[in-house]
């Protein structure tokens, strides 16, 4: 098995094109054409973890932080990020990172820690825009069917929860063959009428590629008509945050313990309680104070994320209550994240988790 099939099935959940403008997601360095020994799964990747691949056998490193984030001109091993790859290099190894596709994806590293904290009826908090188009396709009504399953299993035809959605309308098509054609129907030289039908579907902009080359493969004519729309509608299924509801409301003070709990914190920060009662918790792992003002308009009591200023807990004021519980804590879980979407669909596959990735960042 090629390392490359193995970084597939992570983006299969959380494909590159999610990722922010401002990231570099995806192989850092190495060939993913090699023969996959073992992963190690990290958050970051330091000269530590690379020795730790190392000493594993492992010629895959997966980390959630991108190694590369900044561009340059030489490589010295003057830092650690040039020492990491120098020292990769030597043992063809492959670093890959999953970051901003991660949080953004429908059921990535919020939508885990969502599940951890038995939300439900989890969704996107802020759904991601200019993500999506419409495909407009005729088709003979004797392939109709053919065609819109083939380019449902391309990753066309999901609007939220639900998949294989079309709008299909039944018309009738016109042509004539000229010379030198090989028309499916109809004849060279005489006008032709077909009945077809009109075919709608909704796809992510990086599907496009895939879904047309679905759609040519399969459709019967030598040269089917297709039209692509970009849409200006938010897309449900990725975008930054998550929101969902407890089982039952339950005291402010009583869910921060339930937090503690459950990520294992030594230390929680939070606004002034308000005496009042959670029901709904948006989260947003990370850096994720840019969306307390969603998070407030949507109507959630309780914000979590893994840092905010000095200010934000001031400025939620008794809109929520707000928890930090610290970057490296609230991104722990993606390694979790990664190795349960590996061993789904290679369950004998090796895989370790990281005991030298550490948190930076110290308590006394």
């Amino acid at each position: 098995m090629k390392i490359k099939e193995i970084l597939q099935a992570v983006e299969q959940l959380a494909p590159i094109p999610l990722q922010e403008s401002y990231d570099n997601s995806g192989v850092q360095i190495g060939n993913v054409n090699q023969e996959a020994k073992a992963a190690l799964l990290s958050i970051d990747v330091t000269e530590a973890v690379v020795d730790e691949a190392i000493a594993l056998g492992c010629n895959l490193i997966i980390s959630h932080h991108p190694l590369a984030f900044r561009s340059f001109k030489s490589l010295t091993g003057k830092n650690y990020v040039e020492r990491c790859m120098i020292k990769a290099c030597k043992h063809d190894i492959v670093i890959y990172a999953a970051h901003t596709n991660l949080d953004n994806a429908g059921q990535g590293i919020n939508y885990y820690l969502a599940k951890l904290l038995n939300l439900q009826h989890i969704r996107i908090l802020a759904p991601q825009e200019d993500k999506l188009l419409k495909l407009v396709t005729f088709v003979p009504y004797t392939h109709a069917e053919l065609v819109r399953n083939t380019i449902f299993s391309a990753g066309a035809g999901n609007i939220g929860a639900y998949d294989m959605c079309s709008y299909n309308i039944e018309g009738q098509g016109t042509f004539r063959a000229g010379e030198n054609t090989n028309p499916f129907c109809g004849e060279i030289g005489k006008m032709h009428t077909e009945n077809e039908v009109r075919i709608e579907v909704i796809l992510p902009v990086f599907r496009q590629r895939d879904v047309l080359q679905a759609l040519i493969a399969v459709h019967p004519y030598e040269e089917p008509a297709y039209d692509f729309y970009k849409l200006q509608n938010t897309w449900s299924q990725s975008g930054s945050g998550v929101v969902g509801t407890l089982p039952e409301e339950v005291e402010e003070e009583d869910f921060l313990y339930h937090i503690k709990d459950t990520f294992h914190l030594k230390t929680l920060m939070h606004s002034p309680l308000r005496g009042s009662y959670v029901r709904d918790v948006a989260i947003c792992s990370g850096s994720g104070a840019f969306l307390i003002p969603m998070a407030a308009a949507y109507g959630a009591d309780v914000f979590i994320t893994g840092e905010a200023k000095y200010n934000d807990y001031y400025d939620v004021e008794d809109k929520l209550l707000l928890a930090t519980i610290g970057h490296y804590e609230s991104e722990i879980f993606t390694k979790n994240v990664f190795y349960d979407v590996i061993s789904e669909k290679y369950p004998t596959f090796a895989l370790y988790m990281s005991g030298t990735d550490m948190n930076p960042v110290n308590y006394l």
